[in-house]
């Protein structure tokens, strides 16, 4: 009979799981009550193994399970609640003493770093602010809220010279902080819960120029040598290896330092399924310490032969094993201890504890109290892909050994070495072909990708990366001259990546699927690669189908659909009809190195199962056409219109024109904006950027949409006054609620039921206006704007109601609601919704 230990391990895991699903936090009483309760309850447990288990004692260990890991959870978010930036001091000069409490992330126009705050004053005044924050220092001559330029004069700048920022300095700095606030799309990273996971109550920036004090190193800190160890060795690693991307893959493998790896280079580890093994994974720490217990099993028998009392003292494999873990233990924080580590060491220690304790547990009770253990010291990793990627994998390893019997175990010793090779080979390739299937419907749940390549790519790569490139890296830290002949074997490997990312198709994408299907999934391929009877395989077989081809639904015939993204500053809308979406505008460039368009628009397009037939650009500023690029590679198929570019070479081919008219599934597209008189001799714009924005118009039998991407007052009145019949359901605010734009003219003629504003948090401009919001107050017009909302979700089906994402995923841990009720109301209260 399973014992209510498991009982109480599983309850606890969901219990974790139950609280990390608030959407607002109880009183910390209430936690800390719930958690006394379940430690109290434990004593009336005590006596389980005298009697048995029976069914009074997994009560009680369900209820101890419970409210152990709720408590607890729920006491820890409520200290890291406290510890939130007060709203009054966003946006102040503040004055911090600190230390740099991270590897600083290098960019080319700033680096980003933790910054741990020691003291902080404004005007010569204390100020109560978080211990933690994360600061971005521009390099000097950067302005980083500059008005947005044109994006096709845009040339990728060199690095410029930044302030060469250490792990482990003291500085004086004047910053400028806000609260935590993130993008909120479907499917989309959530950046406000990973700034949540790691202590980050607050954002800045350092201040500079002539009307900030200039900051001061104040030497290194004592309090963290560790990280100014592990910036010692980041250093090392770029003066020896001159390729800043190998030089990248390096210090991920020796120091965790993800942020390291450049972006295209992440994209071709997925594309081919080997990202795993591009950071401390298990499988290092797990070598890691099997060659530890090996030269500490020599070193100790060699001690042993001089001082046999050492032998009696602590025998040579519990000597090695527990040097092995505490040396496993060490690399794992010394890497950053990230969840892979913390399972891996975690693992080895439970089974190395209860060997020395002489206990036979079952594997799923190991499985599960490592995981427990996980979550105590991180709760928040329930939430993270490497979790669920690193538990399921184990535990299907586990699974699929445990019915291996003994003849799997006991091999012929007078085996040659070539057969014992080739069974190791084929052990090998079978296990990685189980973990293949196993995760390939958990991936595509979490990344929305599978890697068709994977399986092949990987049996090239574990050998290669565990065994040579890993041991040459951390044997650079010794010996810095290794570690070129590991940026060789790094740039030979990434070749044969890419020659296998470049398959046609070698890697799978598909429309994430709803969670209950992608969990039947998971089990399908679970049952796809256990040791069962081939029935039950092919039950999983039938329960990975749906995942495969699942479909998100789309309007019905004859209606439309506007999904407004959250793209920061910027402009990027997609329109969907029951057999076509367009995309208008691509969103805005955020850096040299990031665009809207790769890490919003396609990742949220492709998890959406879409594909655009025609892609507009409105106008050539970067806020809008910042993410050309990323979508054209994507999809090079679709049509593009704009109305400052013809060249096919850019994949424009044709102008925007006023007049031109098509129908999709009863929904009729027709663009009002520019002109043909607007058109110089050349094709090129006669007018301002702004003033040359396409516009578009929606409709259907009922209803109707208008986009217009920055056009001024002028040219919104000149279209008015000759398209007086024209009228707008809802409406995107142009030039995210300027005071030059959204005119009285325009709003009386169109006499929008919603105005949809995309701007960003606390963007320099002010948008949206007050004025503007003013006349929408005075007219009764509802209206959202992209901080408050996320990405705004309008149905022609559904007329009355926005849905906004930030209410569909809210939790305790994201930015504060607005005071105004604009998630999902009638337009009916529109009049009464106060100004923000």
């Amino acid at each position: 009979m399973v014992h209510p230990v498991f009982g109480a391990l599983l309850a606890g895991v969901a219990g974790v799981a139950l609280q990390l699903q608030q959407v607002a936090l109880w009183p910390g009483a209430v936690y800390a009550a719930m958690l006394a309760l379940g430690l109290t309850l434990v004593v009336l447990a005590r006596r389980w193994p005298e009697h048995g288990p029976g069914y009074g004692q997994w009560v009680l260990a369900l209820l101890v399970g419970g409210l152990a890991g709720t408590g607890w959870t729920g006491w820890r978010a409520v200290q890291q609640a406290d510890q939130a930036l007060p709203l009054a001091w966003q946006g102040l000069d503040l004055q911090l003493v600190g230390t740099v409490a991270s590897l600083p992330q290098r960019h080319a126009r700033a680096e980003v770093f933790e910054f741990e705050i020691e003291s902080a004053q404004h005007q010569g005044q204390p100020v109560p602010l978080p211990q933690r924050v994360l600061l971005s220092w521009y390099h000097q001559g950067y302005v980083p809220d500059e008005p947005a330029q044109s994006a096709t004069a845009f040339t990728p700048p060199t690095r410029l010279a930044g302030p060469g920022l250490r792990a482990g300095e003291r500085w004086r700095l004047t910053v400028r902080l806000r609260s935590p606030h993130g993008l909120a799309n479907p499917h989309g990273q959530d950046r406000e819960r990973w700034l949540w996971e790691q202590g980050l109550a607050a954002m800045g920036t350092v201040r500079l120029g002539p009307r900030a004090p200039a900051p001061q190193n104040l030497g290194p800190s004592g309090q963290h040598r560790l990280d100014a160890a592990r910036q010692w060795v980041r250093t090392r690693i770029d003066a020896q290896v001159p390729d800043t991307r190998t030089a990248g893959v390096l210090a991920a493998l020796v120091l965790g330092d993800q942020s390291a790896i450049e972006a295209d280079d992440w994209a071709l580890f997925r594309t081919t399924g080997v990202a795993h093994l591009m950071s401390i994974s298990g499988l290092h720490i797990t070598g890691f310490a099997w060659l530890a217990m090996l030269v500490i099993r020599r070193l100790w028998q060699r001690l042993a032969s001089r001082w046999p009392v050492a032998l009696l003292a602590c025998p040579a494999p519990v000597a090695a094993a527990l040097g092995g873990v505490a040396l496993a233990a060490a690399y794992a924080v010394f890497s950053g201890w990230e969840v892979p580590a913390q399972r891996t060491v975690l693992m080895l220690a439970c089974v190395l504890g209860l060997r020395l304790l002489a206990c036979r547990w079952p594997w799923p009770l190991v499985w599960l109290l490592v995981m427990a253990l996980v979550l105590a010291m991180d709760p928040w990793a329930w939430l993270q892909p490497g979790f669920w990627l690193s538990f399921v994998a184990v535990g299907m390893l586990f699974a699929s050994d445990a019915g291996a019997g003994p003849a799997a175990a006991h091999r012929p010793h007078e085996a040659s070495h070539l057969r014992r090779a080739a069974g190791a080979l084929g052990r090998l390739v079978q296990e990685q072909a189980r973990v293949t299937v196993a995760l390939a419907p958990l991936t595509l749940l979490l990344f929305g990708q599978f890697s068709v390549v994977g399986l092949l790519a990987n049996l090239l790569a574990i050998p290669v990366v565990t065994l040579l490139i890993t041991p040459l890296a951390m044997l650079g830290v010794l010996w810095s001259a290794v570690w070129t002949l590991a940026a060789e074997a790094v740039q030979a490997l990434s070749l044969v990546l890419q020659a296998l990312g470049q398959w046609p198709w070698a890697a799978l994408e598909r429309p994430q699927a709803p969670p209950v299907l992608a969990l039947l999934g998971v089990l399908g391929g679970l049952l796809c690669v256990l040791r069962l009877p081939w029935l039950l395989r092919s039950a999983g077989v039938l329960l990975l189908w749906p995942v495969l081809v699942w479909v998100p639904p789309r309007p019905a015939l004859g209606q439309f659909e506007l999904l407004a993204l959250d793209v920061g500053q910027g402009s990027a809308v997609l329109l969907r009809t029951a057999r076509h979406s367009l995309l208008f505008d691509t969103g805005p460039r955020y850096s040299p190195e990031s665009d809207a368009g790769q890490r919003v628009v396609v990742p949220v397009l492709r998890a959406l199962g879409e594909v655009p037939d025609t892609v507009i650009v409105s106008h050539r500023d970067s806020d809008h056409a910042g993410g050309m690029a990323a979508v054209r590679q994507a999809w090079p198929q679709a049509q593009w219109l704009s109305s400052f570019d013809t060249d096919p070479a850019h994949g424009m081919t044709q102008r925007c024109i006023a007049g031109q008219r098509w129908h999709w599934d009863g929904v009729e597209f027709e663009l009002l904006h520019p002109q043909p008189a607007h058109y110089g001799p050349d094709g090129q714009g006669l007018l301002s950027s702004n003033a040359m924005s396409c516009v578009l118009h929606i409709r259907n039998a009922q209803h109707s949409a208008w986009l217009g991407g920055d056009l001024d007052a002028a040219q919104e009145t000149r279209l008015a006054l000759t398209r007086p019949d024209l009228r707008a359901t809802v409406m995107l605010a142009p030039h995210h609620g300027s005071k030059t734009s959204s005119s009285p003219v325009l709003l009386n003629t169109l006499q929008p039921r919603w105005v949809l504003v995309q701007s960003g948090y606390r963007n320099a401009f002010g948008h949206p206006a007050p004025v503007v919001l003013d006349r929408l107050r005075q007219r009764g017009i509802a209206w959202v704007d992209s901080p408050s909302c996320g990405a705004a979700t309008w149905r022609s089906s559904d007329p009355a109601q926005v849905q906004c994402q930030r209410a569909q995923q809210r939790r305790y841990w994201h930015h504060p609601a607005p005071a105004y009720p604009a998630y999902s109301v009638d337009v009916s209260d529109a009049a009464q919704m106060p100004l923000q």
